[in-house]
């Protein structure tokens, strides 16, 4: 629960490298996020090149601290892959969550970049990284050493619980 409730949008980062092994943690957490039937329809991108991070925000209006972070990590859906036609959306954005818990749990700082399902977003990103067609690019995860501090965020809404249909609350 600790890691839940500490893992805030981190914007600001150190110019500090993320090492191989962290990439790697975060990674296998992506790729242990429960998908439909299994398919796990995911690629993930590690994108470290400085030209790659920074023409982003060329694009993507509400990406400039990318321009600070280290590295990125892109989750894609794999059209391919898809067990069942349009859960790839769930099982990436599940991904997504896996990468961002890990990465506050290793002192590391994130925020998601939503890329789908703004399509100018998609193309541009398909450009800039040579992908086929059939991938497409859901979420951006800048990554880097905080060079900021965020406290715990309890967002639990006791009016937003409803038990046994619509309008019953606990």
């Amino acid at each position: 629960m600790d890691t839940i409730l500490r893992r805030r949008s981190i914007r600001k980062y150190k110019d500090k490298p993320v090492p191989e092994q962290v990439v790697y943690e975060l990674l296998r957490a992506g790729m242990n996020a429960p998908s439909a039937g299994n398919a796990q329809p995911w690629h993930f991108v590690v994108i470290r090149d400085r030209k790659i991070l920074d023409a982003v925000p060329e694009f993507h209006p509400y990406s400039g601290m990318i321009r600070e972070a280290p590295m990125a990590i892109l989750v894609c859906g794999d059209l391919r892959e898809e067990k069942y036609p349009g859960y790839w959306v769930q099982d990436c954005s599940a991904a997504t969550q896996n990468i961002l818990l890990a990465a506050q749990d290793r002192g590391l700082g994130t925020v998601w970049l939503g890329m789908y399902p703004r399509e100018e977003r998609v193309l541009a990103m398909r450009k800039l990284l040579g992908m086929p067609e059939e991938v497409i690019p859901l979420s951006l995860i800048p990554v880097g050493y905080p060079a900021e501090k965020k406290g715990p965020a309890d967002r639990f809404l006791p009016e937003r619980v409803h038990y046994d249909g619509w309008n019953k609350s606990g």
